[in-house]
Formats: C-alpha cells, structure tokens, sequence
C-alpha cells in the first residue's frame, strides 16, 4: 500500500435499502460522504417506497447478509459501524454474531420499526432478539420516543418516564442511550444518558414535512462522527446539528414526506466545469 496516499476514514452500515432514496442505506451513504467518510453497506433488506407507503419488503437472506459483512471488513475494514433496518430475528442475530466477531467497538444501533409512512419495518418477535443480542454489543442506541417505550416497556408522558426509560435501556448493554425528541409535542430536545449522567440537546423545531430518513441519517451522522475520532457525546452533540441544518435545508421530492437535504454543507459551482471533446477525424 503507498504510504503517501492520505487516510480516509471508513463506515459500515448494515440495513435496508430505500428505493425513494430518502432513508435506510441510500440516506447513510449520503451522509457518510458529506462528511468526508467512506462508506460501505451490507443490505438486508429490498424495499419498494416512495414518499408516500412502503409497497414491498424483501428480506436478503441470512448467509447473504453475513458474506457482506466479512467481505466488507476482511478487506476494507471500518473505523466505526450502524444498523438500520433488521427487520427479522434470524438477520438481527447473524448481524449480531458478525459484527462481534469483527470486534466493531463503535457501534451504533438505530433500532428501526416503523418507517415514516407508518408501515411496520421490524417484526414484533424480533424485539426480544434485538435486545438480547444486538443492544448488548452498542455504543450508541437512537430510539424514538415510540421505540423507546417498546424497548423498555415504559409509557413516556413526562421527563421523569424518559430519563427511567432510558436507564432501562441502558441495562441491557449499550454505553449512550439517545432517546430522540423529535416525536414531542414541545421542543424537539434529544435526552442522552451515558449509564451515569444525563444530557439534553435542545435545538429549534424546523417546520417541514420533508422528514423522510431523520432518524437514519441521525444515526448515520454519529457514525461518520466516530468513524472520524469524536467522541460519543460530541458526536451526538454534531448529528444533532447536521440534522437540524438538513432539514432546514430540505426540498420538495414527493408528495409525501420528502428527505432531508443531506448535502446541505456542500456548494454546488453555478458553472460545471466540462471536459473537451472533439469528433474523430477533424484533426485530419
């Protein structure tokens, strides 16, 4: 390998892929590239959706979701690693197993289940398996408020609900827990807990419809975070602030829920630079 080549930064994420291009792995590997971070991604999921409904779900088969993974870390490697969509018990468990077996200390795991259509992304008897064997190898677990209270088995209604549901949580193995606010009625304040302390990340309430893929990309922005060196906590503190700018920044796609603009931070030149060309034949 030529040593002066520069170093980048490498990211994996392991979830399903959106058609609309909004969320699930298309949202990661945008993100993962705004932020100068080389991203990689074992599927395990095919999905056909747009703004609006998710029309078809198809599960990539276990051993095909765990060859990408050792294809992908054997030869590239990754500074750091999320999970998105596991929509199966078998693919949370295989996922678990590889990505263990890899070592992959920065790990994030955004626990997807209901996509913003409202469609169920993540079977019912998958819950326990997400808890028994994925939570257990976490960084950094992103639930929403409604899969915040799935996983703890706590109704959230106040800030004391959230701070126990978050030590709950905690419990079962992963070292920050982010329950996202993005779900509350007041401010969308994000409440972290580090097993020790906590933390609020207050931020204004953008008023768009374009929220498709927020919680991906949240996730995914951690992830190019920690993949870069930060921190936990300042890399919640940076997602959180990519996010805010991305909706800020969003545009109409559909006529649904339009994604967020993951490429807020990246000036476009008003005038493309184009390469010459020349018919064949008109130097004779």
């Amino acid at each position: 390998m030529d040593s002066s080549l520069p170093v980048v930064r490498k990211a994996l994420t392991v979830a399903g892929s959106d058609s609309g291009g909004g969320a699930g792995i298309q949202a990661d590997l945008k993100t993962f590239a705004s932020f100068g971070v080389y991203g990689t991604s074992a599927l395990s999921a095919v999905t056909a959706q747009n703004t609006i409904e998710v029309v078809a779900i198809a599960e990539v088969p276990e051993e095909v979701v765990a060859a990408q993974i050792d294809a992908i870390l054997e030869d590239i490697g990754a500074d750091a690693a999320k999970t998105g969509m596991l929509s199966s018990g078998s693919i949370i468990a295989t996922v678990a197993d590889r990505l263990q077996a890899w070592g992959i200390a920065n790990l994030v795991v955004d626990p997807v289940m209901v996509a913003k259509s409202g469609d169920r992304l993540l079977q019912l008897e998958a819950i326990d398996e997400l808890k028994a064997t994925l939570l257990p190898i976490a960084l950094i677990v992103t639930p929403n408020l409604p899969e915040a209270e799935v996983i703890s088995g706590i109704t959230i209604r106040t800030e004391a609900d959230a701070r126990r549901a978050a030590e709950v949580i905690a419990s079962l193995g992963p070292s920050y827990v982010v329950i996202k606010g993005g779900h509350r009625f007041d401010a969308p304040i994000d409440l972290v807990y580090d097993g020790q302390h906590f933390y609020e990340l207050p931020a204004e309430r953008i008023e768009t419809p374009n929220t498709h893929g927020t919680g991906c990309t949240f996730s995914a922005a951690i992830t190019a975070e920690l993949a870069l060196g930060s921190s936990p906590l300042d890399a919640i503190a940076s997602a959180k602030s990519y996010v805010t700018a991305a909706l800020r920044a969003s545009y109409l796609v559909g006529s649904g829920h339009s994604p967020v603009n993951h490429f807020h931070s990246i000036s476009i030149p008003a005038t493309r630079i184009r390469h010459e060309y020349r018919r064949i034949g008109d130097d004779a």
